[in-house]
């Protein structure tokens, strides 16, 4: 295990969490004014302070991917890289849209024909749009990956830079080219690779700054919303965002440093638990469905977020498990 890269199981651990967590707490960030005050500010702060999850996936591959020495190799990249996870993609993408018909009172069919046809422009289920920018990055890796091998480190931290102020400007809707969706999401690639070979920014600058990013995030959705009665959250939860970004890089060095700290033996766990990531994010939606559709929220969200999530995570991780044990399934959950 020589060049095995620890934190990085903690990273897809708790990033996968985090997914679950937002998804189970989707149903009440509508319910504003029907819920107790209180109780809608705990749904939708946890909402703030989940929002990283997804970018940090995104940097997991930029660290990695960005990373590797080895001469670019087209068949073999668009076989064992990117077909690796959109051949799932796409299955997943069927299933779900024939997942989409069924109902308390039974299957719809013409529901399901009609997510069907939407699907080469939009996801066939909500946790499935992650991929529709994801996929397409794979196409920009090889030209990423040439130029840093090339450049130097304040080259690319110059980059860094800018595109930081690029967000930053997204956040306040001073939009113009640079708002192109892709643009804003591979930055987040070359972030990852910069926390990983400089651990640039550091943690010391970027800790304050991301105690600021989640306060200024949770006070503007939660205000903003009050003002309007109904759920307003701007830009604020945006994944392309300045303030998304800055807890993202904090939370991937805060993995980085506390995976130091570890037994062998935990984090023999967490690459247990990691090699399940991607199947728990794929699956977890089917335990969600009887949660929303039969209205099965209880307490408050304080408990009901958190028993949901062990439940939902511990029933897909399962699932991802039992589907990898056998080879015509396990390519399934990559």
């Amino acid at each position: 295990m020589k060049n095995k890269v620890w934190f990085v199981d903690l990273l897809r651990v708790v990033a996968a969490l985090a997914v679950v967590v937002i998804h189970v707490l989707g149903p009440y960030r509508d319910q504003i004014g029907q819920l107790p005050d209180w109780q809608w500010i705990s749904a939708i702060t946890i909402n703030s302070l989940s929002r990283w999850a997804v970018p940090v996936f995104i940097m997991i591959t930029g660290a990695l991917m960005l990373s590797d020495q080895r001469p670019f190799e087209p068949v073999y990249y668009i076989k064992r890289r990117l077909g690796k996870v959109l051949v799932p993609f796409l299955v997943w993408s069927v299933f779900y849209a024939l997942f989409s018909g069924l109902t308390t009172s039974g299957f719809d069919s013409s529901v399901s024909w009609s997510i069907l046809k939407k699907m080469p422009t939009h996801e066939t289920y909500y946790h499935l749009g992650f991929f529709y920018y994801f996929i397409p990055l794979y196409l920009l890796i090889p030209i990423i990956q040439w130029w840093v091998q090339k450049a130097e480190p304040g080259q690319v931290k110059g980059v860094i830079m800018v595109w930081l102020v690029i967000t930053g400007l997204y956040l306040f809707y001073i939009d113009g080219l640079w708002s192109e969706t892709y643009l804003l999401y591979s930055g987040y690639l070359l972030l990852g690779y910069c926390l990983y070979q400089y651990r640039w920014p550091s943690l010391m600058v970027l800790l304050p700054l991301a105690v600021i990013a989640l306060v200024a995030t949770d006070y503007n959705v939660i205000s903003h919303s009050f003002a309007a009665n109904e759920y307003k959250m701007g830009r604020w939860m945006s994944y392309k965002t300045l303030n998304t970004a800055l807890v993202a890089a904090t939370v991937f060095l805060l993995c980085r440093w506390a995976s130091d700290k570890l037994r062998l033996s935990t984090r023999n766990k967490l690459a247990w638990l990691s090699k399940y990531s991607l199947g728990v994010y794929l699956i977890h939606p089917i335990f969600l469905w009887p949660l929303r559709e039969y209205d099965l929220y209880f307490a408050n969200p304080l408990i009901a977020i958190p028993v949901w999530t062990v439940i939902a995570a511990s029933l897909a991780l399962a699932t991802s498990w039992l589907l990898s044990r056998s080879r015509y399934s396990a390519w399934l959950v990559p």
